[in-house]
C-alpha cells in the first residue's frame, strides 16, 4: 500500500467520521426542536436513515439558521444558569475563616474546656493535615 493509498484512507474516514458526527447533530437538533411536530420529526429521520447524505444536506440547507439559533439559545440559557449559580454560591454565608477557627480552639484549651491532644487534632483537622491518632490508639501492646 502506497503513501497515497494511506493518506487517501485517512481523508475518507475522516470525512466518515464528521458525517457520523453530524448525523447525530442532526438528530439531536431535531428531536429537542419543541415546535417541530411528530410527524415531521418521523418523516425528516427517515428521510436521513434512507437518503443519508443527501438527507443531512437538505436538512442543514432548510433548518440550518434555526438549528444555529436553538444551539445559540440554549448556549445562553446555560450560561444564565451558570452565572446563577455563581451568584448563589458567592452569596452564601461565609464559614468563620481559619484563624477564627484557631482563635476558638486556643481560647477552649485556655479555658480546660478541650485537652492538649483534643486541640492537636482539632488543630489538624483545622489545618487540613492528617488527623494523628491519639496517643493510646498508637501504643500497641506486645505480646511477651
Amino acid at each position: 500500500m502506497s503513501l497515497w493509498d494511506v493518506t487517501v484512507s485517512i481523508f475518507w474516514f475522516m470525512v466518515l467520521v464528521a458525517w457520523i458526527w453530524l448525523f447525530i447533530a442532526i438528530l439531536g437538533d431535531l428531536f429537542s426542536d419543541q415546535e417541530t411536530s411528530g410527524w415531521a420529526k418521523a418523516a425528516w429521520t427517515l428521510f436521513m436513515v434512507v437518503v443519508p447524505w443527501l438527507g443531512c444536506l437538505t436538512y442543514l440547507i432548510f433548518r440550518g439558521r434555526s438549528m444555529n439559533e436553538r444551539s445559540r439559545q440554549r448556549a445562553l440559557r446555560q450560561e444564565q444558569e451558570l452565572r446563577r449559580y455563581v451568584q448563589d454560591v458567592a452569596a452564601a454565608p461565609k464559614t468563620d475563616s481559619m484563624a477564627s477557627e484557631l482563635t476558638k480552639l486556643v481560647d477552649l484549651r485556655d479555658r480546660g474546656a478541650i485537652s492538649a491532644e483534643e486541640y492537636d487534632r482539632a488543630k489538624a483537622q483545622v489545618l487540613g493535615a492528617t488527623v494523628p491518632a491519639p496517643r493510646a490508639a498508637r501504643e500497641t501492646v506486645r505480646p511477651s
